[in-house]
């Protein structure tokens, strides 16, 4: 009796695209990685190193750490980070550096149902966010749920949630700051369920919509753990166009 080849073996077929309004989808996302150093008290040959890579990244100075620094790199493929990233990382520019894998934090853009161009807030916008230069301060933590929020009703999680929305809606209209949220579920060595950046002119707008949120039912009861907190200023990013 001949037994099919499991590579023959007709299977289905799993869409795991992003899904947004009007039966919208795209299979594409930017993936992002936040690194933190210390021992940098000149960062300028690692500025060089990143500027001849021509990769999309940004380097802050970490507010508390007067030798530290912050490297955010981002890319649609994440063959780049174990590949051209990892040669750079392991490039004379970063030898002498000091690792703080606390501070290491990676994960993806993704849809929640009602984004009308897919492309541009899975793609085009996060990356002008972090490339823009009129952005100068950042906060940048993970965060994990209380596991029992995903049992919740999905009008109540849509509730749970929307508090936070409207405090983004509300600091972005004003000009005080914007967001990047990234999903990192299976992708965090610590469970955390999300990477989250507080962008901002200056850093005062950033600390208050920390600030604002924590009065929320999300992070008052439904946040298991929050940070820890890398605050930095943009010391140099990569061109926010090609």
């Amino acid at each position: 009796m001949t037994h099919p080849h499991p590579s023959s073996v007709a299977r289905p077929r799993l869409d795991l695209s992003e899904r947004g309004r009007g039966g919208a989808s795209l299979d594409r996302r930017l993936f992002m990685q936040f690194r933190a150093y210390g021992h940098c008290p000149d960062p300028s040959p690692l500025i060089q190193a990143l500027e001849e890579a021509r990769i999309d990244a940004v380097v802050y100075l970490d507010l508390h750490d007067p030798q530290g620094i912050g490297l955010l790199t981002l890319a649609v493929d994440p063959d780049f980070f174990v590949g051209e990233l990892r040669r750079i990382l392991n490039g004379p520019a970063f030898a002498s550096l000091q690792p703080k894998p606390e501070y290491t934090m990676f994960g993806r853009t993704y849809a929640i149902g009602y984004e009308e161009d897919l492309e541009r807030a899975l793609i085009v916008r996060p990356r002008e966010k972090v490339l823009d230069p009129s952005w100068q301060w950042a906060i940048w933590y993970p965060l994990r749920r209380v596991k029992a929020f995903e049992l919740l009703p999905e009008e109540e999680k849509r509730r749970i949630l929307g508090e936070h929305g409207a405090i983004g809606r509300e600091f972005g209209k004003a000009d005080l700051a914007t967001d990047i949220r990234l999903v990192c579920h299976g992708l965090d060595k610590h469970d955390n369920d999300f990477v989250v950046a507080i962008l901002g002119h200056e850093l005062h707008p950033c600390s208050a919509v920390v600030q604002r949120m924590r009065s929320t039912q999300q992070t008052s009861k439904w946040l298991e753990s929050l940070g820890p907190f890398f605050v930095g200023k943009v010391l140099w990013q990569s061109p926010a166009q090609t």
